[in-house]
């Protein structure tokens, strides 16, 4: 298919290769995970990152200008699995780096020294659309009819619009979405639903959906779209990018994201390390991954338990005995972030080797912090999901712990959009849920950046005086 690249084990003691075509999502050898990897000296390669800004406005129709148009495409040397006549694209990826000094003063950062990565601005709201253009250009080239996914909503609603584009008038493309009971939010199950996904509510959470999607994929020749699939991916490097485009290409000090499956934060690490080994940055920026803290899998095992990716030779048995407590206590994961509620997260080991190779560090956040902070995102005009939110609440721990200085540089990763949970947002400012579909008697606000609608008469005095009042 690709003269550029290959599929790879990750465990260094195996590294077995594997096709491109091969529709595999694990080694078949060993087990482990996969990833996609090149034949860089045959890849014809920009001299420096900055030629790539050139992109952003080419002219024309063609199969050039519609991949120029994505803010994934743009970078199509930096993952050259893919023919440009076999792109599948929803514009995905145009999403600027926004500067966000007010919000600084408030975590302890100096002016000039915080960013939002706001993923929020892609077509399906979220993050995701950047891995499922990738994952669904190889799907068409495959000539694959079906595609599945476990979902806690934000990839069942960029799966669905993909699948719908990926198709042709002879056959279009099957989306197939399993969900777990009452765990999603409605606005991101609506885009799914909208969008003509076939969706399936399982008895059990998302890694009981994780479980049998792998298993449909493995027996019915579905194509499995969760980031298991290392095309997925390879997408999101995009993101990091984009980041680097948006600091005149200069490498921050940190990249701070919340950590659910740990998609992103191993395709981010692979990002770095590719660009490193390329010699287009001249250094790698630090990583911080943070849990919610009832999802907080990585957190336990990588500050608790010490496990380190060694190289390769990670302690694969304390994850397995990690599982197996979980199993035996039945406990599961349960966080207002529904984006990142995950107990066991697939891409656990290709994230210990980002933490490696980034100097990571990782942290937990509670529920009521995240919504602090989604709040305070809000109210300086970024409005995201409760996940995304973790990022910015993980840096103000790691400001109080001054293990990030106020002076350094640091890019939170924002993943999805404001509207994917609005339940949560009116919940917080109002005190009321999804049930109420009537605004009651006033409730008190508990939260410190609550916002809570003003009940007035009709009438131009009352309405005056309620103005007036609010500008003290």
């Amino acid at each position: 298919m690709s003269e550029f690249a290959h599929q790879q084990c990750i465990r260094p003691g195996c590294s077995a290769t594997f096709a491109l075509d091969a529709v595999i999502f694990r080694c078949p050898r060993c087990g482990s995970l996969l990833d996609v990897r090149y034949h860089w000296d045959r890849v014809p390669l920009p001299r420096r990152l900055q030629e790539f800004s050139q992109r952003w406005s080419t002219p024309g129709r063609s199969a050039a200008s519609r991949a120029d148009f994505s803010g994934v495409w743009r970078f199509r040397e930096l993952l050259p699995f893919a023919q440009l006549a076999d792109i599948i694209t929803a514009g995905e990826g145009r999403t600027v780096l926004q500067k966000a000094d007010q919000i600084a003063r408030q975590v302890g950062m100096d002016a000039g020294r915080l960013f939002l990565q706001y993923e929020g601005f892609n077509p399906t709201g979220s993050f995701k659309d950047n891995g499922m253009t990738a994952a669904f250009t190889l799907a068409r080239r495959l000539g694959k009819r079906r595609v599945a996914c476990a979902s806690t909503g934000n990839t069942s609603a960029s799966m669905a619009v993909f699948a719908a584009l990926a198709g042709d008038a002879g056959a279009a493309m099957q989306a197939i979405v399993f969900i777990g009971r009452g765990k999603i939010a409605y606005g991101k199950l609506a885009q799914a639903l909208d969008f003509g996904a076939l969706t399936l509510q399982i008895d059990g959470d998302f890694d009981a959906c994780m479980r049998r999607a792998v298993e449909c994929a493995e027996k019915l020749d579905i194509y499995l779209m969760n980031s298991l699939n290392p095309f997925r991916l390879e997408g999101q490097k995009a993101i990091m990018y984009r980041v680097l485009e948006g600091l005149d290409w200069e490498v921050p000090d940190w990249i701070v994201v919340p950590g659910g499956n740990l998609g992103n934060s191993s395709a981010f690490g692979k990002a770095f390390l590719e660009l490193h080994e390329l010699g287009l940055v001249d250094r790698v920026p630090r990583l911080a991954i943070i849990n919610a803290a009832g999802a907080n899998t990585l957190h336990e095992l990588w500050n608790h338990r010490g496990l380190r990716w060694h190289d390769g030779k990670y302690d694969a048995a304390a994850i397995d005995a990690h599982y197996a407590a979980l199993d035996a206590a039945g406990a599961r994961a349960s966080t207002i972030a529904t984006a990142i509620e995950i107990g066991r997260p697939v891409n656990l080991p290709k994230a210990l080797r980002a933490l490696d190779a980034m100097d990571g560090v990782v942290r937990q956040v509670d529920d009521d912090t995240i919504l602090e902070f989604k709040a305070l995102i809000g109210k300086y005009g970024f409005g995201c999901e409760p996940a995304s939110a973790a990022s910015l609440a993980g840096v103000k721990l790691l400001r109080d712990e001054d293990v990030i200085g106020a002076d350094e540089r640091v890019v939170c990763i924002l993943t999805g959009h404001a509207l994917k949970d609005p339940d949560a947002t009116v919940q917080y400012h109002t005190g009321l849920d999804s049930k109420q579909a009537k605004m009651p008697e006033p409730v008190p606000p508990t939260g410190l950046h609550a916002n809570q609608p003003i009940r007035v008469a009709d009438d131009f005095e009352a309405i005056r005086r309620v103005i007036e009042g609010s500008a003290h």
